[in-house]
């Protein structure tokens, strides 16, 4: 009795595997926002208590020097073809990206500053 005991512990610890498995663990690699991937159709969130329904955290920044990327609005949403150009949806059903906007720097994944000039919009990091 006192054998079976140690060999069913012994496989329940398992020592002879490597590294252990933890299937709902997301790598930090692949939960990161690239800025420099996103156009179409926005909608900015506001609310954090649906956080978890939005596709990253963002910061608009007041100056242009210090932003990730350059956001021109787009007034039709088949002109937003290219990284920078967002179309502003009222609707987060209607939208490709669903962002939610923060006041804490820290805690967005990226930062942004609308441009006024069409050709200045796209990804500013290096």
């Amino acid at each position: 009795m006192l054998t079976t005991f140690l060999l069913s512990g012994l496989l329940a610890l398992n020592p002879f595997r490597s590294v252990p498995v933890v299937p709902l663990a997301v790598p930090a690699a692949l939960s990161s926002v690239d800025p420099c991937r996103l156009y179409g159709s926005v909608y900015l969130e506001t609310d954090s208590r649906r956080r978890s329904q939005c596709f990253g955290v963002v910061y608009q920044e007041p100056d242009e020097g210090f932003a990730d990327l350059m956001v021109f609005q787009e007034t039709n949403k088949l002109f937003a073809d290219k990284v920078g150009l967002w179309y502003l949806t009222d609707s987060r059903d209607f939208a490709d990206y669903v962002l939610l906007v923060t006041d804490n720097r820290n805690l967005a994944d990226f930062s942004f500053h609308y441009t006024k000039v069409r050709s200045y919009a796209g990804c500013r990091r290096q």
